[in-house]
C-alpha cells in the first residue's frame, strides 16, 4: 500500500495524454454529524501520528470554507491530505492498458474457464484460435475461482458487493473533496460523471440479483448533506469485491504448478494496488528481487 502512489504516477507518466488530468492531490474529508462521533473519530486519527499520516481536524466553519455547500448539520470533520484520487478510475485503467498495447502488447478474447495444462505449459482456446503461454497467471477478481477451483485449490475467496449511483447537482453548487459521511455509512465523490454516492458493503452471493437497498437509505442522507440533484442513470452499478478472510489478496505462484501464478483478492483496493501488485507479480516471475517481502501474499497461507 506505501507505494501505490509512486507507481501510479509511474504509469501515469509514461501512458501521458488524458491521464494526468485525471487524477487530483487534494485527499478526502471525514464529515461527522455529532461532538461525540466528532471526538472518537479525532482520537482515531491520533492513532495513525505514528505513521506520518496527513491530516487536518476541521471545525464546521473551517470545513465550509473549504466546501461552501455542505450542510450546516456537519459539526466537524478531518481532512486526510495525503491520499490522491481520481475522478474517473475507469478512463485511467483504459489509459495503462493503451500504454500496454503501445508496448507490444495484446488483448486477446477468451473463456478462462477452459485454462488447460499442456506439455509446453498452460493453453486457453480463444477467437478464431489457440493462445499457448509456458506460464499463466489467474488475475480475474471475483471469478478468480471459476478458474482455481477446477485445478484443485481450496482458496477461501469471497465477494462484498456495493453500488453506486451518479447525480447532478442543484443549482451553482460544486464539491471539491470526496465527503466520507462517517455516521451516514456512505461516500460522495466528484467524478467526471456527476457526483457519485457509493454505499456500504452488502454481503451476497456474487451472481445473485442486484438489491440496492442501501442505495435507497443513503440517498436522503446524502441530500442532507449535500445538495444532490437528479439521477444520472437508470439504475446503479453493482461491484463485486474479491475478499479473504485476512484482507490481504493472494499474490505469488501456485503451489501445485510451478508455471501458474495468481493474483487476486484485493478486496477494495483492487484499483489503488493494481500497478503495485502487477510490479511485485512481474519481479516474482522474473526472478528479479522483490521490491517488499512477498511471503505474506501466498497462497499458501491458506493450506490445511
Amino acid at each position: 500500500m506505501a507505494q501505490c502512489v509512486d507507481e501510479h504516477e509511474a504509469l501515469i507518466a509514461e501512458a501521458g495524454g488524458a491521464a494526468r488530468g485525471l487524477v487530483r492531490p487534494n485527499g478526502w474529508i471525514r464529515c461527522l454529524r455529532t461532538e461525540a462521533s466528532l471526538g472518537e473519530k479525532i482520537a482515531g486519527a491520533r492513532r495513525l501520528d505514528q505513521y506520518g499520516i496527513d491530516y487536518e481536524v476541521l471545525t464546521g466553519a473551517q470545513l465550509r470554507e473549504l466546501e461552501s455547500h455542505v450542510s450546516e448539520k456537519i459539526v466537524g470533520a478531518i481532512h486526510f491530505r495525503g491520499s490522491p484520487t481520481s475522478s474517473d478510475p475507469g478512463m485511467l485503467t483504459q489509459a495503462y492498458a493503451d500504454l500496454f498495447v503501445r508496448k507490444g502488447g495484446r488483448f486477446l478474447k477468451g473463456d478462462a474457464r477452459r485454462l488447460a495444462q499442456d506439455a509446453s505449459g498452460w493453453s486457453l482456446p480463444i477467437e478464431n484460435g489457440l493462445v499457448s503461454a509456458h506460464e499463466a497467471v489467474v488475475a480475474l477478481g471475483p471469478w478468480s475461482d471459476d478458474v482455481f477451483r477446477p485445478l484443485g485449490y481450496d482458496i477461501p475467496l469471497a465477494v462484498k458487493r456495493g453500488y453506486h449511483m451518479h447525480y447532478g447537482v442543484q443549482g451553482n453548487a460544486t464539491l471539491g473533496h470526496p465527503l466520507h459521511d462517517a455516521d451516514g455509512g456512505y461516500v460522495l465523490v466528484p467524478m467526471r460523471k456527476g457526483i457519485r454516492l457509493t454505499t456500504g458493503v452488502e454481503f451476497a452471493g456474487r451472481d445473485a440479483p442486484p438489491t440496492p437497498i442501501q442505495l435507497a437509505r443513503d440517498e436522503p442522507l446524502a441530500r442532507e448533506l449535500f445538495p444532490l440533484g437528479e439521477r444520472l442513470e437508470a439504475a446503479p452499478w453493482l461491484g463485486r469485491r474479491p475478499c479473504l478472510p485476512d484482507m490481504v489478496p493472494v499474490i505469488g505462484r501456485a503451489e501445485r504448478h510451478r508455471d501458474l501464478w495468481l493474483a487476486f483478492g484485493h478486496a477494495h483496493h483492487g484499483f489503488t494496488l493494481g500497478p503495485v501488485s502487477g510490479r511485485l507479480l512481474a519481479e516474482m516471475m522474473t526472478a528479479e528481487t522483490p521490491f517488499t517481502d512477498p511471503s505474506p501474499y501466498a497462497a499458501a497461507r491458506f493450506s490445511h
